[in-house]
C-alpha cells in the first residue's frame, strides 16, 4: 500500500486527501497542513514511486503504469482508511489522478478541487511532451525536470515551488522518472475524453494567473461545464498552493466549509 499520513480532527466527518503531480510528494502541501487540520480531516498520501511511497511493492509497479493503475492505488489506501467520501484537492498532474477517480469511483468524492489544473496541452505543451519523449533516455532525467521547472515557473516569484519540485524530484530514481514520463504519452485521449464527458460532480478550478501554459485551457473548461466553477489568484504562477498558500487555504476551506452546510 501507498505511504499515507492523516491527520484526526476531533469533531469534524469532512475528509480532505491531498493528492500531489509528478516528481512531488505529500511535502509539497507542507504549507496546507496547519490550516486544514484545524477544520477537517487530512489524508496525505505519497504516490506510487515518490516520497516514502518509492520503494514500497515496486515489483508490483514494474510495468507500464496506467492513470486508472495510480488512481486505484489511492482508492485502496481510502478502503484501507475506511473513508466512503472525501473532498480531494490537487495539483498539476495530480489533477488528472483525481479526475481519473471521479470517472472510475464518483460515489467516493464530494468535490474536486484542482490546482494548476492539466485539463488540455497547448501547441507549446504538445511540443516540450513530444521533445521530453524524444530524448528522456539520452539526457539526465534532472537535466529535464529542470528545463520543465523553468518553462512552467519562469518568474522570480515562482522561485519557491520550482526549487521545491527539483528537490522532490531528486529522490525520484532514473526508471520510476521515465514510468511517469510516458503516462503523457496518453495525456491527449485522456484529457479530451474529460473535456467530453462532463462530470456531475463538483469541480472547483484554484489556477493562478501567471500559469501560461494551463489557464487559457481552463477557461475553456468551465464554460464548457456547468459543474465547474474557476478561481484565480494574481500575480502566481502554476504551483498555487505553495506560491500563494494564504490565498489558495482561504479559498478552498470556505469553498469545502460552504459545500457541507
Amino acid at each position: 500500500m501507498l505511504y499515507y499520513k492523516t491527520y484526526l480532527h476531533p469533531t469534524s466527518k469532512v475528509w480532505v486527501t491531498f493528492i500531489h503531480g509528478a516528481g512531488g510528494s505529500s511535502n509539497v502541501w507542507y504549507k496546507q497542513v496547519k490550516d486544514f487540520k484545524t477544520v477537517f480531516n487530512v489524508l496525505l498520501i505519497d504516490l506510487r514511486g515518490h516520497g516514502k511511497s518509492q520503494n514500497v511493492f515496486s515489483e508490483v509497479w514494474r510495468n507500464k503504469y496506467t492513470f486508472t493503475d495510480v488512481s486505484n492505488d489511492v482508492l485502496q489506501v481510502l478502503n484501507h482508511l475506511k473513508i466512503e467520501k472525501s473532498h480531494f484537492v490537487g495539483i498539476s498532474l495530480g489533477t488528472i489522478i483525481i479526475r481519473t477517480i471521479a470517472d472510475i469511483a464518483p460515489n467516493r468524492i464530494d468535490s474536486l478541487i484542482l490546482g494548476g489544473a492539466v485539463t488540455r496541452l497547448t501547441i507549446k505543451s504538445r511540443i516540450l511532451v513530444n521533445v521530453g519523449n524524444a530524448i528522456k533516455r539520452i539526457i539526465p532525467y534532472m537535466w529535464l525536470y529542470k528545463i520543465y521547472a523553468l518553462i512552467l515557473l519562469p518568474k522570480a516569484n515562482h522561485s519557491e515551488s520550482r526549487n521545491l519540485f527539483i528537490k522532490e524530484a531528486k529522490s525520484l530514481y532514473q526508471k520510476e522518472f521515465l514510468r511517469w514520463f510516458r503516462l503523457t504519452k496518453d495525456l491527449n485521449p485522456v484529457l479530451k475524453l474529460f473535456r467530453e464527458k462532463p462530470l456531475n460532480l463538483p469541480v472547483f478550478y484554484v489556477m493562478g494567473s501567471e500559469d501560461y501554459m494551463f489557464l487559457e485551457p481552463v477557461k475553456e473548461m468551465v464554460k464548457m461545464h456547468t459543474n465547474s466553477k474557476l478561481h484565480i489568484i494574481a500575480n502566481c504562477g502554476h504551483v498555487v498552493n505553495v506560491e500563494q498558500p494564504a490565498s489558495f487555504n482561504q479559498t478552498v476551506i470556505a469553498y469545502i466549509t460552504a459545500f457541507n452546510k
